[in-house]
């Protein structure tokens, strides 16, 4: 088995639920991406529209005057990682894919604005569909997540984008509710089993929270997180979002090798 590929997250906001304004000063995001990958990430995921419970709508403009320098930076000093762009906006995936971003990461897995899909294509990029809906309704939340994915898979095919460029994320803290979380996680293996990469992203999330069952802060949250980290790795996940690279790089690549996949 390959190794794990861990995606940092990079929040160049004001406002997101766990580092927001740590980041969205130009130097202090690059720097950050420094120790991200020296910390053993693949990927750098930069976000620049928050949406955590109430969070504040931005404009076009804005979103792209926030993840625009700092993906030029990043992808300027050469890290040796993929650079994604957190969006759902087909505006803002043109302008940091020509900034050199090398991915994009929908949380609304192009639904939201299909032209997203004629982005990546012309730029032959990897996507990220995470699961999300408006409905948050389920008869079973396993099977409608991966059906809906699957949607969203043909959306992709229909545009011309090719296998190897799609990746599926169950989407945990996205409409749906802590006991639907906890049997999502419990069926990880059902949307590997579809045969794309899958990248789960729990880092630092209510589902978390909830689980350690007493009041924490977000960076509290980090050894759980890696708890999730590895029941991923054991149903076959091919990635983990996550702010702690360096803790889920460790506990990865060690649970890995005791398990003889590295």
């Amino acid at each position: 088995m390959e190794q794990l590929q861990i995606m940092g997250i990079l929040n160049v906001t004001p406002d997101s639920f766990s580092d927001g304004g740590k980041f969205n000063a130009l130097d202090d995001a690059v720097s950050h991406a420094k120790r991200l990958a020296n910390e053993g990430a693949n990927i750098i995921d930069v976000g620049g529209y928050s949406t955590r419970p109430g969070y504040t709508e931005i404009t076009l403009e804005e979103e792209i005057s926030r993840v625009v320098p700092v993906v030029e930076r990043i992808a300027n000093l050469d890290l040796g990682v993929d650079i994604s762009v957190d969006t759902f906006r087909s505006e803002v995936a043109e302008a940091v894919l020509a900034a050199g971003a090398t991915m994009i990461n929908d949380q609304w897995r192009g639904t939201y604005d299909d032209t997203i899909l004629d982005v990546v294509k012309k730029y032959e990029v990897p996507i990220i569909l995470m699961h999300n809906n408006s409905h948050g309704t389920y008869e079973s939340v396993v099977d409608d997540m991966i059906a809906e994915l699957m949607e969203s898979v043909q959306l992709c095919k229909d545009k011309g984008i090719e296998d190897k460029n799609i990746w599926l994320d169950p989407g945990i803290g996205f409409q749906k509710s802590r006991d639907e979380e906890i049997e999502v996680m419990r069926n990880l293996d059902k949307l590997v089993a579809k045969g794309y990469k899958v990248l789960l992203a729990t880092s630092r999330k209510r589902m978390v929270k909830e689980l350690i069952g007493t009041e924490t802060s977000p960076e509290e949250r980090d050894p759980a997180t890696a708890a999730t980290t590895i029941i991923g790795i054991n149903q076959g996940v091919h990635g983990v979002r996550v702010h702690n690279v360096a803790m889920n790089r460790q506990i990865a690549d060690v649970y890995m090798k005791l398990q003889g996949d590295l």
